[in-house]
């Protein structure tokens, strides 16, 4: 029988090509990622009406939210302000688990305001979330958002 001189470095090969693939894929899987989903509305009054945001994540280990509530996991800031405001998430998850999970959160943003003299004004929302082993997810802007007295 015959063996090809290339079956041997073909085989360390497809070994290494496995290998670097599932080291890959396991460091991306524990970063959350989300996805822009809507809002309730592009134009709202001022202190009267508030937005809603809706957003998909997806988590491969499923270590999204926290049980203690003054650990603030959502990012949200309005791109007038030079602070974000923080959300508490609520575990998406049972304890303990390593599971795959993907959902839906909605925002509700209250109160907002002009902070000009003007009649209306025009701003964005981006978006973040942090899973508890500290990643952040990639970042989400929402449409244009009008403030109107």
């Amino acid at each position: 029988m015959k063996i090809n001189k290339y079956l041997p470095s073909f085989i360390v090969f497809l070994v290494l090509l496995a290998f670097v693939s599932c080291s890959k894929d396991s460091a991306l899987s524990s970063v959350p990622v989300i996805k822009f989903l809507d809002v309730n509305s592009t134009s709202i009054k001022e202190f009267k009406d508030s937005l809603v945001i809706r957003f998909e994540y997806t988590d491969a280990d499923g270590d999204i939210g926290e049980d203690n509530p003054d650990k603030n996991d959502l990012f949200v800031k309005d791109r007038r302000l030079v602070n974000a405001d923080y959300y508490f998430v609520k575990p998406l998850s049972p304890p303990g688990s390593e599971i795959k999970i993907t959902g839906i959160i909605s925002v509700q943003i209250k109160n907002t305001f002009l902070l000009g003299t003007g009649n209306s004004e025009l701003t964005q929302f981006n978006l973040k979330l942090r899973d508890r082993a500290g990643n952040w997810s990639n970042s989400i802007n929402t449409p244009n958002i009008t403030i109107t007295k």
